[in-house]
């Protein structure tokens, strides 16, 4: 509370007496007040980043299984509206590509569209393995059946390709 005296004074100027007017405090915070929430919010904060960094590798992997997903679906659909066969080549534990083959014979020629996807660009902990190749064919098919597996510290999921050009996810 901030208090102030004030002189009261008659119509002549002769002071008559002392006036005592009170505010309420507005000069801030406490140093002890400031320190405890200090601290709260590192507690806060401390226990936020463990659950976070304990979450990343979940996160990540199933960023992983929806973008080769997404990539399968997209080639799939672009098999039926381009009417010609789409392939997607695992190259290796991180690497794929995205052929638009042409003139379908299931290898690529000068002309034909690649396109290539790292999925440790965005998802650098995570690890892919595939049993094959998957093609899909003008009417949405796939010749090949195929086995993706996507795995990390959190686990694995695994993205399997049906003849009927079905593309599933298991965890």
């Amino acid at each position: 509370m901030y208090e102030m005296m004030e002189s009261v004074k008659e119509g002549n100027g002769k002071v008559i007496g002392l006036l005592k007017i009170s505010f309420p405090c507005s000069r801030g915070f406490t140093l002890t007040e400031l320190i405890i929430v200090l601290g709260i919010m590192g507690v806060a904060l401390m226990l936020g980043e463990t659950w976070l960094s304990s979450q990343l590798p979940n996160w990540r992997l199933n960023g992983a299984a929806r973008q080769v997903v997404s990539d399968l679906l997209a080639a799939k659909m672009k098999a039926v509206v381009k009417r010609n066969r789409q392939r997607v080549i695992f190259q290796d534990d991180h690497r794929y590509v995205l052929l638009d083959d042409d003139n379908n014979n299931g290898k690529f020629d000068p002309g034909e569209h690649l396109e290539g996807r790292d999925i440790r660009e965005s998802y650098r902990d995570v690890v892919m393995m595939a049993s094959n190749n998957p093609s899909f064919l003008p009417r949405g098919t796939a010749s090949n059946l195929a086995s993706i597996i996507l795995s990390n510290s959190a686990g694995k999921r695994i993205i399997t390709v049906s003849i009927t050009g079905r593309v599933k996810v298991k965890s």
